[in-house]
């Protein structure tokens, strides 16, 4: 049910990746989306080209560097990655069905710690590089 919530975007879940990262916060360049999803520049280029066929991203020239080009999510975007969200949501919901409270909590709990310690372990991966 998961790989299905995102399996109409390009990329699958890669561009719901890219499009979560968009999201959250001011239109990084190219080079720093492919960083910051830990993406090879090549792969990104095509699965942003993918993207914009769609119209869920534009490119735009970087206003601080324009031989640099800025990736924005545009509103189908938007709509796309919210419909993915909601998808994933229920995915996520249906998971622990078999479990009871307790249960359910601890495996949040754990998987909670798990993504921590990976999003640390990248992050000092980044910082090495």
């Amino acid at each position: 049910m998961a790989t299905e919530s995102v399996a109409t975007l390009p990329g699958g879940p890669l561009g719901y990746l890219v499009l979560v990262a968009l999201a959250a916060g001011e239109p990084p360049t190219e080079l720093a989306l492919a960083q910051q999803v830990s993406l090879d520049r090549t792969v990104m280029t095509y699965l942003l080209d993918d993207l914009e066929a769609q119209e869920l991203i534009e490119r735009r020239p970087d206003p601080r560097d324009r031989r640099a080009r800025q990736v924005v999510i545009t509103d189908k975007g938007r709509d796309e990655l919210a419909l993915a969200r909601r998808g994933l949501a229920t995915a996520e919901g249906r998971l622990p069905a078999d479990l009871d409270e307790s249960d359910a909590a601890s495996l949040r709990a754990l998987l909670t710690r798990v993504a921590r310690t990976a999003q640390s372990a990248s992050l000092g991966a980044d910082e090495r590089c």
